[in-house]
């Protein structure tokens, strides 16, 4: 009987572990296949710099706002809707290039659409992993850990698949299976999360009213910047996503399509990163507890970005960079284990929604900027110029953990925990936190 039940209570935690892996592979597709698409049917950096920008500032709007809607309207219906809005923008591409009726303005209004809708789905399966645990009867940081590892294992297929299929089939045929992903996730939702509580609306103390959403969003805000250290936190990561959004979608396929072997090597080189980012990710997990976060976090961070725009711009082969992006990868991979502790031990339960969303919001503000200058410093000083003009960025950004004393408390934060040392919020009784440092990995704001 025992068994049957928490079997029972086991699904609710499976089911957006599949959804979001499954999601995350689409996204990896779409990661390589759009900005492969693009330079093949315009020869254009700076337009793939300009789609990049589409679509990514309407995430950081959807973020900006979206914290108090996921509550509202409940979590496994903001899933659903995103998977299956993201899947038909997404399909459309392909099929209206099939059709030729695709102009470049379709192009960017249609990842503009899949940017605006995506964040939100993120967001929601992210802040369900809590309380699916309680459900599951596992830990956090079991939970949170899989949560990671499992997005980590499926960046990793679909950057190898989509680099594959690119060379075999052709970047629109990556972007309809893309499509299938994202409407298999809603599937998946829709199916394993009928019924439960965590995933329904949450009901208001307060009527509907522009006034009331206001409000809400205001708490998730007035939190983060309460926070010293989330707030360093998410100045720091809004450096590295900007960097990364231009490496990703501009950067490394001008650079393996000039200097490598095409998408192939796009592929390859991607899914090494995820590899090593996978291989960081249970390291941490199974060694993390014996050190200090805030020493391990400083000297990964540093390692995870910078060195692959150096060895890139330096060399002309696959081995060199290849040997980089496993090892940044690696060094990446500690990263959110240690930054998802921080917000799930930060962050009180009736806040997690909206504080969440202006975490996401705050981390990806730069993200449009960094596609659109990566295109913009392509075809102004050459690709070699930009690598080193945005690792240089990179660089100066991931040492602040070694300059301001906000990090300092980054060891003091409760792993796993719903409180932490100056937070306010519940806290758990003696003797039943977890050994400082021990990772609890999931979706935290980092994008590597």
């Amino acid at each position: 009987m025992d068994g049957g039940k928490n079997t029972s209570g086991r699904v609710p935690l499976v089911t957006v572990l599949a959804a979001n892996s499954v999601s995350t592979a689409g996204t990896s597709l779409t990661l390589i296949g759009v900005p492969w698409f693009v330079l093949e049917t315009t020869g254009s950096a700076g337009r793939a710099g300009l789609v990049a920008f589409c679509a990514t500032l309407p995430i950081v709007v959807s973020a900006l706002i979206g914290g108090p809607v996921i509550d509202r309207i409940g979590r496994r219906r903001v899933a659903i809707a995103s998977d299956t809005v993201c899947g038909l923008a997404v399909a459309a591409v392909p099929l209206l290039y099939f059709a030729d009726a695709l102009a470049f303005w379709m192009l960017c209004a249609l990842m503009a659409l899949n940017g605006l809708v995506h964040t939100p789905g993120n967001t929601a399966r992210y802040v369900l992993v809590p309380d699916l645990a309680e459900h599951a009867g596992t830990t956090l940081a079991r939970a949170a850990s899989l949560f990671d590892a499992v997005s980590r294992g499926a960046r990793m297929v679909g950057a190898a698949l989509a680099g594959v299929l690119i060379a075999l089939v052709g970047a629109e045929t990556v972007l309809l299976l893309d499509a299938a992903t994202f409407l298999a996730s809603a599937a998946l939702v829709a199916a394993g999360l009928r019924g439960v509580p965590a995933a329904q609306p949450v009901a208001a103390a307060a009527p509907v009213s522009l006034r009331a959403y206001r409000r809400e969003l205001r708490e998730g805000y007035a939190y983060l910047f309460g926070n010293r250290l989330l707030l360093g936190v998410v100045v720091m990561v809004l450096f590295m996503n900007g960097t990364d959004q231009g490496w990703n979608a501009v950067l490394l396929p001008v650079h393996t399509s000039a200097e490598l072997g095409g998408a192939r090597d796009l592929g390859l080189l991607t899914a090494l990163f995820g590899a090593g980012g996978l291989t960081g990710a249970l390291v941490y997990g199974a060694v993390g507890h014996r050190y200090s976060p805030r020493a391990v976090f400083s000297v990964c961070v540093v390692l995870c970005g910078a060195p692959r725009f150096l060895v890139a711009a330096l060399t002309g082969t696959t081995l060199p960079l290849a040997v980089t992006m496993v090892l940044s990868g690696v060094a990446g991979g500690v990263l959110n284990p240690i930054l998802t502790t921080v917000i799930y031990g930060s962050v009180p339960d009736a806040l997690r929604s909206r504080v969440s969303g202006a975490i996401t919001a705050g981390c990806e503000l730069a993200m449009p900027v960094g596609g659109l200058a990566a295109g913009l410093l392509v075809e102004s000083a050459g690709a070699d110029g930009a690598l080193l003009a945005m690792g240089a960025v990179y660089l100066l950004a991931t040492l602040s953990p070694l300059v301001f004393p906000a990090w300092r408390t980054m060891d003091g934060v409760a792993p796993g925990g719903r409180g932490a040392p100056g937070v306010s919020g519940e806290r758990e009784a003696p003797g039943e936190r977890e050994a400082p440092g021990v990772g609890a990995p999931g979706a935290a704001p980092v994008s590597s």
